[in-house]
């Protein structure tokens, strides 16, 4: 009877507990955060516990009961812990923060998933069809397999060699494009020699993504020996901003190669703008706010304008700045714009390319069952991917971190080279 209860008696001393400890210790608006994300996650895995227990066999209800309370337990712990945010320990991370991560998300998908149900399990009870409202029962299983899987897609990115093609082809209408995506083993020849490019965006140094990790990604892409390193932003998570250094620590692989890399601020950035300054000027990497820089690379000359993350404002921002800095000529022109939101602003024929991230690839998606759709698919947002508006291209990078929503669904990590190759074309109308 005891082991029944733990899990509810946890969520309940969960609900109340972390938001009056953190509105003691960090403030109101954490107090809030708190509240709001165990207000849409407990609902779910509370009615999903029950469910449970009455569809899996009597042997396995302990075993359930335990699991639920470890990850309230975790999800408790992991919030009290970022009210004094700082990166932990690699057990605390195991034990701790993904677990209790993982039980967040999961409880949220549960809750918008169980809804969902309700409308076709209350036709099947109107209806009288207890057969299929029985079979239903098994889909309660759903988000417990989502969560789990995408437990690893949150572990892991794709590597990737992009091919971007800048044909100058006019697309009066904001459009996807298709883009050329392969295994790095697979080489294929280009006409002419491609830039090479590593775009680092939103690693969101963090429990899913610790100093160590980071710096092994960097050093792999660094192994493909990159024309240039460009840096979009959103480098830290609370616990990333509350470890003074540790940045610096992880983009250290850069520092031999600092002199082709360049950077700007995204988001998360304008929250510990000193850290992210000073991890990029230790490591020797040309921080661009709202300024330009001129690359000599293989190719040639390549001139680099980096836009700052504004919340309002996009095409005044992106239209001043193009202005401040017209195009060179033969210099290949790319902007670095962390928010794609803005794509649709910048000037036609002001840029080659545009490169965002910020999106995480949409997140929630099915790209890893070989489906294009993303949550974002139908918004105002880029997801992922290569997309034109006139002559104007941008990619949207996925990223190798996330912030927010505790977990990747479906959308994995990217850690892609981009080969930038320009070709010919005529206009698209």
């Amino acid at each position: 009877m005891l082991l029944d209860l733990a899990f509810p008696a946890l969520a309940l001393g969960t609900l109340v507990g972390v938001p009056l400890y953190a509105w003691h210790v960090r403030g109101r608006a954490y107090a809030i955060f708190g509240l709001v994300v165990l207000a849409i996650a407990l609902p779910g895995a509370l009615f999903l516990h029950p469910r449970l227990v009455a569809l899996l066999p009597s042997s396995l209800a302990p075993w359930l009961h335990v699991g639920f309370a470890y990850g309230m337990a975790a999800a408790c712990t992991h919030l009290v812990a970022l009210v004094r945010a700082r990166l932990r320990p690699r057990a605390f991370r195991w034990l701790v923060s993904i677990p209790g991560m993982a039980f967040i998300a999961t409880g949220a998908l549960s809750g918008l998933f169980l809804l969902a149900l309700m409308p076709v399990r209350a036709l099947c009870l109107v209806a009288g069809w207890t057969n299929v409202l029985a079979a239903l029962r098994w889909l309660d299983l759903v988000p417990l397999v989502v969560g789990g899987l995408s437990v690893l897609t949150s572990l892991r990115t794709v590597e990737e060699i992009v091919r971007i093609p800048l044909d100058r082809a006019t697309h009066p209408a904001f459009v996807r494009l298709p883009v050329e995506r392969r295994s790095p083993r697979r080489v294929r020849p280009t006409p002419s020699r491609p830039l090479r490019v590593v775009q680092i965006a939103d690693p969101h140094l963090g429990p899913w993504q610790p100093v160590h990790r980071l710096r092994r990604r960097i050093e792999r892409l660094l192994a493909h020996e990159p024309d240039l390193v460009l840096l979009t932003g959103d480098f830290l998570t609370m616990e990333g901003a509350g470890t003074p250094g540790a940045l610096a620590r992880a983009l250290a692989p850069l520092a031999g190669v600092a002199d082709r890399c360049f950077a700007v601020f995204g988001n998360h950035d304008h929250e510990a703008p000193h850290e992210v300054r000073h991890a990029l000027a230790v490591n020797g990497i040309r921080l661009l706010v709202d300024d330009e820089a001129i690359a000599q690379t293989p190719i040639g000359p390549v001139q680099i304008l980096g836009a700052d993350w504004v919340p309002r404002g996009h095409r005044e921002h992106l239209e001043a700045l193009c202005a401040r800095f017209p195009p060179r000529s033969d210099h290949l022109r790319l902007l670095l714009l962390h928010d794609p939101l803005g794509f649709v602003h910048v000037p036609d024929g002001a840029v080659d390319l545009v490169l965002s991230g910020h999106t995480h690839g949409g997140q929630l998606g099915l790209l890893s069952m070989g489906l294009g759709w993303t949550v974002l698919a139908r918004t105002r947002w880029p997801d992922h991917g290569l997309f034109a508006h006139g002559t104007n291209r941008l990619y949207v990078h996925r990223g190798t971190g996330f912030y927010g929503f505790p977990l990747r669904v479906g959308v994995p990590g990217e850690a892609s080279v981009l080969e930038i190759v320009a070709t010919t074309a005529a206009s698209a109308g």
